[in-house]
Order: C-alpha cells, then sequence, then structure tokens
C-alpha cells in the first residue's frame, strides 16, 4: 500500500457554523412534518441496515428460531439504539451537515428541529433502547449495545471522522457489532462463526463507504472531513476498496464451516453474490486507475444487495 501525503484537516470545532448551530429552533408546521423530522433523525435507512445484520446471526446462534419475544425485543432494542446514535451524531455534525450539499436538508440545518431538542431526544433513546435490553436481554447484549452508541458518537463521530484518513475502518467496529449483539442476545458468549459475521460487516463498510465518498469528495471536502478519497491516491483508494472487498467475500466463506450446521443454502448464495461484488469492486478500481468515469454507486448499491442477500441466506439456511 502506498504512502500518500494528507493536508491538514480542520476539525470545525469551534466553527462559526457550529456556534450558530446551537440557536436553532423548530420552525413552523403540523405535527406530521415534525414528526418526520424526528424520524429523519434516526436515519431509518442506517437503522434498517443494521437490523439485517441482527436477525440472522440470532436465528443461527439458536440452529433455528429463537423465541419471537426475544427477536421483538432485540428488534426494538437495536431500532433504538441505533437511532439514538445516529441522532445525536446528527447534534454534533450539524456544523458540517449545513456545508455539504448531500446534508443541509437534515433537519438540523433545515432548522426544522432545534439543537437541545435533538440532543435530548437522542439522550431519552439512548436510555429506553439500554434500559429495554438489560431488562428482557442480558448483560453482554447491554453492554454491546450502550457501548456501541458510545464509540460510535463519542469516539467515531467527535475525533475519528474529523482527524484521521482511517476513520471509515475505526468507525466500522460500532458497525458492525449488531451481529455480536444478535449473537450474544441468544447464546450469552460469542463464537467464532459470530467472530466471522462480525468481520464480514467490519470489511464490508470500507469498499461500501469509500464508494459513496468517492461520489460525495467535494462535499467532504468542504466540510474538511479526511475521507480517504477525499485526500488520499487513486491507487491508495482502489488498494484498500480491493482489499476489503476480498477481506468481505473471504470472512463470509469461512462463516461456513464455522457456524454449526449451515450449509449449501449458506454457501451457495455466498460465493455467487461473493463473485458479483468483487467484480463491481474490480471495475470500479479499473475505471478510477484508467481516469474513467467511476459509477461508484454502482458499487455502493450492490454492496447494500450483497450484504442483504448473504444474510438472508444465512437466516434461511438456519431454519431448514
Amino acid at each position: 500500500m502506498s504512502m500518500v501525503t494528507e493536508r491538514p484537516v480542520s476539525t470545525a470545532a469551534g466553527s462559526p457554523a457550529r456556534a450558530n448551530g446551537t440557536s436553532g429552533s423548530t420552525a413552523p408546521g403540523g405535527w406530521g412534518s415534525v414528526l418526520r423530522a424526528y424520524v429523519m433523525l434516526t436515519k431509518p435507512r442506517i437503522v434498517e441496515q443494521l437490523l439485517i445484520t441482527t436477525v440472522p446471526p440470532m436465528m443461527l446462534a439458536a440452529r433455528g428460531l429463537p423465541s419471537l419475544w426475544l427477536i421483538a425485543v432485540v428488534l426494538l432494542g437495536g431500532s433504538l439504539a441505533a437511532g439514538a446514535a445516529s441522532v445525536i451524531n446528527c447534534y454534533i455534525d450539524r456544523d458540517i451537515d449545513q456545508v455539504m450539499r448531500r446534508t443541509k436538508r437534515r433537519p438540523l440545518p433545515s432548522h426544522t428541529v432545534s439543537p437541545r431538542n435533538a440532543l435530548v431526544f437522542g439522550l431519552v433513546l439512548a436510555a429506553v433502547s439500554t434500559a429495554l435490553m438489560a431488562t428482557f436481554t442480558n448483560w453482554p447484549a447491554t453492554l454491546l449495545t450502550l457501548g456501541s452508541i458510545a464509540y460510535y458518537d463519542l469516539v467515531y463521530t467527535l475525533w475519528l471522522k474529523r482527524t484521521t484518513t482511517q476513520n471509515t475502518f475505526w468507525g466500522g467496529i460500532c458497525g458492525a457489532t449488531p451481529v455480536l449483539i444478535g449473537w450474544v442476545a441468544v447464546t450469552g458468549t460469542l463464537s467464532p462463526a459470530a467472530w466471522a459475521l462480525f468481520a464480514v460487516v467490519f470489511c464490508w463498510q470500507m469498499p461500501h463507504f469509500y464508494a459513496l465518498a468517492i461520489k460525495y469528495s467535494a462535499d467532504y471536502a468542504r466540510a474538511n472531513i479526511p475521507m480517504l478519497p477525499v485526500v488520499a491516491s487513486v491507487r491508495r483508494v482502489n488498494t484498500e476498496i480491493l482489499l476489503f472487498s476480498w477481506l468481505t467475500v473471504l470472512a463470509s466463506l469461512a462463516a461456513w464451516p464455522l457456524a454449526a450446521g449451515v450449509g449449501l443454502i449458506y454457501a451457495v448464495p455466498a460465493g455467487t453474490v461473493g463473485a458479483i461484488f468483487l467484480v463491481e469492486a474490480h471495475l470500479l478500481a479499473r475505471r478510477a486507475s484508467r481516469g474513467e468515469a467511476v459509477r461508484p454507486m454502482r458499487l455502493f448499491h450492490w454492496s447494500t444487495t450483497y450484504l442483504t442477500i448473504l444474510f438472508v441466506a444465512a437466516a434461511v439456511d438456519a431454519l431448514v
């Protein structure tokens, strides 16, 4: 992997944008628009993606269908936790969100919701999710849930996102914890199979989010966020996309022998969609190295499809 020189990055922690963002008030409007704004703060698409990686590990851990009550509790607690992390992330990032075209219409930059109300909302969601997990699951699952919220907002959003080109790598830890939360909620412990699935989601996030960062590189540059595709050479970005794409597929195949009872219903789709995922990653890297139009959203959208098919296959195999 080649070394590149990175430009200095401002954290924007004391920028006028942040100062102005602390005094916004809720814009006038009907209750429906206000409710939609609060829902938007939770980033429902991210919540949906996290839940896809929670239930199948629960089924693999149980070697079948776990208690429907446990599934419901983990789904609700996980949704509230992911929503809490996203709301607090929006509160912290309100200064950079208002200078990025992709995010400037979010509730805080558009002053639909005040920063204070958003922070209270996020903290309440975090408290409810933690209490729910503590009451109805077990302490390992509860601690992982609370730790994920804290890591995402206090370590990743406040610090890593603004200071290092490896922000996606380190942020991938909390992005992959729903796998572990689902598994440990069923068994109380973590097995090699759980860690293999964790590795799948962890490694998957690099090509997935690097593709998005390529698409919106001008936005990230404007906000002084050192995403790798913004500050690194094309060669470096291509190397990491290909490396982590291969590691994703290899980890998915490693889960096959590690998870008890998993057979061809999982292995065949894993190999098939994994091959397509690798083809898309190599096509993006080749186009980028040649200076052609890279169309990064092809890889971004396919990577989402890949992960969904992979985990659905795992769930079906566990049931059959």
